[in-house]
């Protein structure tokens, strides 16, 4: 997955311990002409007695074995060194130890002697410190028992560096070497381990990315699959108190931080920044470092954040107005796309025999692009931008509705016209049904993201039922041109011309077919009452009160049963007109007041 094997977890370096002992022979004759000046005097001075010469210790040392109860000569050191013998660690702390005491012993070796042997010794430290930390710096590469050997050298030169930490000061004469700092110096090469492998340039691969998202994608897996290597194969074989996971851990996670830090600095395109947030807030928290393999190893390591909270602040405010930039240019986009299909008389599509439009669709899909980008940062952020989101999407409503509104009264001569004003009808049930189901917001808010919408619909319906209501007018004058004596038919006529208007109302959805129907069945009900109280009646005998009382009867029954069983909803209009029929009946007094204040009470505007 990652561009590089994370075999590779450390850089070479010069003094690389290699996989055989000759090819080692061979590089270190390399290296210690660098050390010439150090070891000449390895071979000068006077033997000590039978202690063999330089040259019999580097080709015969392995066929002499030494006697128990001596140390190893620095010549033979050097040479079991130079053979990348990490054995020869123990005799040289041997050599040191011995060194220092000859140094503290009264009336013992010279100043001069003792800076002798001590440049040997430690030109001796410095070939083991090599060999050393250059199996370490190649870990992965090493055998495991060759891992361990030369982890138990540095954890050996660490206790001595503690001892000699706790003893004060060094031997008189002898310049200070301790403490060595081995450790420090392994970190050190961690760290410019984790470097060089989160900077190689990430291969191509990955088409349509920019640059700086491939980088991130790199150093991602980079880390995360090395840290899975560094937790499988590393971490059973060094020991606890070296933290070999947090070391690697630390220094991966620095240089990420270093990255996103100087990147933070720039100005960034809209991308970048909704790039930077998810990196810091989501993938690098949740997937890297709470992934399965790593979560309970990272735990205690306390790596942090990758950005300090006040630059995600601010990056956050910068994501939020781009987003409500950008929903407020898509949006505007799309109303005007949707214009431009009514104004160049467009037929709305159709979708299960309902006529349909594509805007409330791509709004509605533009607005939830912008929630699932911010629910993609955090849920935090996602909550939050639901205000932002919210106050552009009113701003887009009231805006359509203008628009809507500037098309009823423009476009009136076009073919498609009363086709694309049931469309439009239609959008608000996508509308009202996302906001009432997506966000679930207070009733207050939502009764005010639904007023445009609640308008526009209004504005449809009375475009749609303008020429029907005009060709109901001169029928329902009829009822005032006689004296309700034989009104049946022209009641018949009213409901026949409203039954044939209805089909084209069945490209409605059926929740609108049912809000329109009940606007029908208002009209019905209030003409007749305003008809019926155009002109005064007398009705001088209870029989013909009776008489006009049964006929505002048949006529409400007909009314109600027509409206009820086209889908009118309004169970509230079923009274209107029998109340009045019964106040019209009854002869007493007291009666007709209890009647009117009832009426009166259920409906006022009547």
């Amino acid at each position: 997955m990652s561009e590089a094997s994370s075999e590779d977890l450390v850089p070479p370096v010069e003094a690389a311990p290699d996989r055989d002992e000759a090819e080692a022979a061979r590089k270190n004759k390399k290296k210690a002409k660098g050390l010439a000046s150090v070891f000449s005097v390895f071979t000068k001075g006077r033997k000590k007695k039978g202690q063999p010469g330089s040259a019999e210790t580097e080709g015969g040392s392995e066929a002499q074995p030494q006697p128990a109860d001596r140390l190893p000569t620095v010549e033979e050191l050097k040479a079991d060194l130079e053979r990348g013998r990490l054995e020869a660690a123990g005799p040289l702390l041997a050599l040191e130890r011995e060194l220092r005491a000859a140094a503290a012993a009264a009336g013992g070796a010279s100043e001069e002697e003792l800076v002798r042997r001590q440049s040997k010794v430690e030109a001796l430290y410095l070939l083991l410190r090599d060999l050393v930390l250059g199996l370490l710096r190649r870990p992965l590469e090493a055998a495991p028992e060759r891992l361990r050997q030369a982890l138990a050298v540095l954890a050996e030169q660490e206790r001595e560096d503690r001892e000699a930490a706790a003893a004060g000061r060094g031997a008189p004469g002898l310049a200070p070497t301790r403490p060595r700092q081995w450790l420090q110096l392994w970190r050190r090469g961690v760290a410019q381990a984790a470097e060089e492998r989160m900077s190689r340039r990430p291969l191509a691969g990955a088409e349509g990315r920019p640059e700086a998202e491939r980088i991130f994608v790199h150093m991602g897996r980079t880390m995360k699959e090395d840290l899975e290597a560094v937790v499988e194969r590393l971490r059973p074989l060094f020991p606890p108190e070296f933290g070999v996971v947090a070391a690697y851990a630390q220094s991966y996670h620095e240089y990420f931080a270093a990255q996103l830090a100087a990147m933070a600095q720039f100005e960034l395109c809209e991308r970048d920044t909704y790039m930077l947030l998810v990196w810091v807030q989501n993938i690098y928290p949740n997937d890297i470092l709470n992934s399965p393999k790593l979560a309970g190893e990272l735990q205690g390591v306390g790596l942090g954040s990758l950005l300090p909270p006040k630059q995600i602040r601010l990056l956050e405010a910068t994501f939020f107005s781009n987003e409500a930039a950008s929903t407020k240019e898509l949006m505007a986009r799309a109303l005007e796309l949707e214009w431009k299909h009514w104004a160049e008389d467009v037929a709305p599509q159709k979708l299960d025999g309902r006529c349909h439009s594509e805007l409330a669709i791509d709004i509605i899909q533009i607005v939830s692009q912008g929630q699932a980008k911010a629910e993609k940062i955090t849920a935090e952020v996602g909550a939050q931008i639901k205000h932002v989101l919210q106050v552009e999407l009113a701003a887009f409503l009231r805006s359509y509705q203008r628009t809507f509104d500037e098309f009823l009264e423009r476009s009136k001569h076009l073919r498609n016209y009363r086709a694309n004003v049931i469309a439009n009808v239609n959008n608000c049930l996508s509308f009202r049904t996302f906001m009432e189901q997506k966000w679930q917001a207070a009733q207050d808010l939502l009764n005010h993201l639904l007023s445009p919408l609640n308008q526009l619909k209004s504005r449809g319906f009375d475009t749609l039922l303008q020429g029907l209501f005009g060709d109901l007018k001169p029928l329902f004058k009829r009822f005032s041109q006689t004296r309700w004596a034989a009104p049946a038919q022209t009641l018949e006529q009213i409901i026949c011309a409203v039954r044939e208007s209805l089909p084209e109302f069945s490209e409605l959805h059926d929740c609108f077919r049912e809000e329109l129907m009940e606007v029908i069945h208002l009209h019905l009900v209030k003409e007749y009452i305003l008809r019926l109280s155009k002109r005064r009646l007398v009705l001088r005998t209870p029989e013909q009160q009776q008489q006009l009382a049964g006929h505002i009867l048949a006529n409400a029954e007909l009314i109600q049963s027509f409206c009820t069983e086209n889908g009118s909803p309004a169970t509230w209009l079923h009274r209107a007109l029998p109340t009045l029929a019964e106040i019209i009946r009854l002869q007493d007094p007291s009666a007709i007041k209890i009647e009117v204040a009832t009426y009166a009470t259920w409906y006022p505007d009547f």
